[in-house]
């Protein structure tokens, strides 16, 4: 069962970060560390620094400057927690020159204080890309690199990478092209220290290996794919974030294009939410590419100059996902501190979490599924959980579906317990007298759609969900839970017994710890029940599917069929009929 949601969504501008101004405070931060913003000082004013403007981008040159000058102690972006992320993106724009054979250069490095040890590092040769951690075990310390074949960089243009690190998955992103992608040996490992620490920009802390091009972005994001983010986009505009000393006019207009009065580039073209107005902003207009309409900023307001005409339509497409299969189900869901997230459930192996990044969900997660039907997501306490259910049984012929815990430490859902189930079609989760409850329509075992589905209820003291309670169902496709007045009900949509879709759905009340028959309703291949309010009016709604039995199967399939409203009757202490709807097959799931 999913549920059409209407979403308010409050999109914060993304300053940029300078020196000392946005910390990583948690482990679990998901916001981008400006590195070239910490070390270079916000007005460029440093020995040996210059600003170049090169194809119309500006950047930094910074082979003249000692390496401790372009450097900062990692201490001061790990403030609360000395552990580099243990999945994370870094994104450079560079403009490498031509380099004789066998020579590298450092991109950036972390180099631990004492030693001399290089604890993390980015280098380039003419063939290759390397990235360089230390990493530890019991047995000792040692150097890790994993190379990529050369991206082909030599060709004096700005080129934006996004290297992404997963445990032992690497990927190289270059210019929002096709990733390559590399499994390594050696995974990342999950708990390298900062402690004493040192960020060195376009070097390794010594003056052979100093890197001689131009750079624009370095940043770190933890947590996540930067490519999600900044693509589709053109090399030098993809951008997480630029120190303030690079953020001036392009300056060199594109190809075929007419050069521009300074102040016309100096408007701003978003999606989403406002701009800020300030000082810096005034007189300046603001061009709002999803409303089509002009603004000027006077003062600390957006005046509307030129306003698009009101369209009457009350929907109309945002954004369109690509994915790997049919999706048979959506659940949109918030993870405090993480964000707004949906999960897409996809007819073939793999289905996908998506995050709500800069005005657009993006692809976050994949996690391997058995023709998923439906996700529900539900907390208990603090912690929020995520159950698929599972139509099909895995290589291994068995049946089951899966709950996933959110992980704080590695920001994904990891599996948390797998529940025997039969083609699950629908999680219900419910909470009665302060318990937590999970219920399952299973729809069929084999050729018998008149099982059992079942009802858990959560341990505290063994922290998992465990059978409390079985419902004799008929082809099960949906469970609703609600409460009126001091009563809990929860209905079940029966839609085959395997002979006819003409059964009977049940609403049950919750009674002495334990559900009973409340009501029996006539469906024909229910697929869905609703619950909605009108002032204090209680609705039920019923989607009824299709008319077939199989003794009729050529006079009576028919897919043109009532589905029915039904109000409950306080008096009466039922449910009545209110109003039928004639739908076509329908599958359709209600929201008031």
């Amino acid at each position: 069962m999913s549920v059409l949601l209407t979403l308010c969504v409050v999109l914060l501008p993304l300053a940029t970060p300078g020196q000392g101004a946005r910390r990583w405070e948690p482990c679990t931060d998901l916001r981008p560390l400006d590195i070239l913003a910490e070390a270079v000082p916000p007005d460029g004013a440093a020995s040996g620094i210059s600003v170049t403007r090169v194809q119309g981008a500006l950047g930094l040159q910074l082979s003249a400057a000692a390496p401790h000058a372009v450097s900062f102690p990692a201490s001061r972006i790990f403030v609360r927690c000395d552990l580099f992320p243990e999945e994370f993106s870094i994104v450079v724009t560079l403009k490498p020159p031509s380099l004789p054979p066998k020579k590298n250069e450092y991109l950036f490095s972390v180099v631990a204080e004492g030693p001399d040890a290089l604890l993390l590092g980015l280098r380039y040769s003419p063939a290759r890309l390397h990235f360089l951690f230390l990493r530890e075990d019991a047995a000792g310390a040692w150097q890790t690199r994993v190379s990529f074949r050369s991206p082909a960089l030599m060709d004096s243009q700005w080129h934006t990478l996004v290297l992404a690190v997963s445990e032992d998955s690497f990927s190289l992103t270059m210019d929002c092209g096709i990733p390559v992608d590399i499994t390594a040996d050696v995974p990342f490992p999950a708990t390298l220290s900062m402690q004493g620490a040192r960020f060195f920009i376009g070097s390794r802390r010594r003056t052979k290996g100093l890197f001689t091009g131009l750079v624009r972005q370095l940043v770190l994001l933890p947590g996540s794919d930067a490519a999600a983010q900044l693509c589709p986009c053109r090399n030098a505009d993809i951008v997480l974030s630029i120190p303030p000393v690079l953020q001036g006019l392009t300056g060199r207009p594109s190809d075929n294009e007419v050069l521009k009065y300074p102040y016309e580039t100096n408007m701003k073209v978003t999606l989403g939410s406002p701009p800020p107005c300030t000082k810096v902003e005034d007189a300046q207009f603001w061009f709002d590419a999803g409303r089509k309409g002009l603004y000027l900023c006077v003062g600390s307001e957006w005046v509307s100059v030129l306003a698009a005409k009101e369209k009457l339509d009350y929907v109309e497409e945002y954004q369109s996902l690509h994915t790997n299969s049919e999706t048979l189900g959506l659940e949109v869901f918030i993870v405090p501190e993480a964000g707004l997230f949906m999960a897409t459930a996809n007819r073939k192996a793999t289905s996908a979490i998506y995050k709500w990044m800069d005005g657009k969900f993006a692809s976050y997660q994949n996690i391997p599924t058995q023709q998923a039907q439906s996700w529900r997501q539900f907390t208990i306490g603090r912690k929020v959980f995520l159950a698929v259910a599972n139509f099909d049984p895995n290589e291994k012929g068995q049946e089951f579906s899966v709950i996933y815990k959110w992980s704080q430490r590695k920001l994904r859902f990891t599996p948390y317990q797998r529940v025997p189930t039969h083609s699950a079609r629908d999680w219900e989760a419910f909470e009665v007298a302060g318990e937590h409850f999970l219920a399952v329509a299973n729809h069929r075992e084999g050729d018998n759609h008149n099982i059992d589905s079942v009802i858990y209820k959560w341990n505290p003291r063994t922290r998992l969900f465990e059978p409390n309670q079985t419902i004799a169902t008929c082809g099960a496709y949906d469970w609703e839970f609600f409460t009126a007045g001091p009563y809990s009900f929860l209905v079940v949509a029966n839609a085959f017994n395997g002979t006819s879709t003409k059964v009977q759905s049940h609403l049950y009340v919750w009674l002495l710890g334990s559900f009973h028959l409340f009501q029996s309703f006539l469906t024909f291949g229910a697929a869905d029940w609703e619950v909605f309010r009108i002032g204090d009016r209680l609705f039920l709604a019923v989607a009824n599917s299709h008319s077939y039995d199989v003794e009729m199967q050529l006079q009576n399939d028919s897919y043109v069929i009532n589905s029915v409203i039904y109000e409950l009757n306080v008096s009466a202490q039922m449910f009545v009929k209110f109003q039928e709807i004639t739908t076509c097959r329908s599958q359709l799931h209600l929201e008031a």
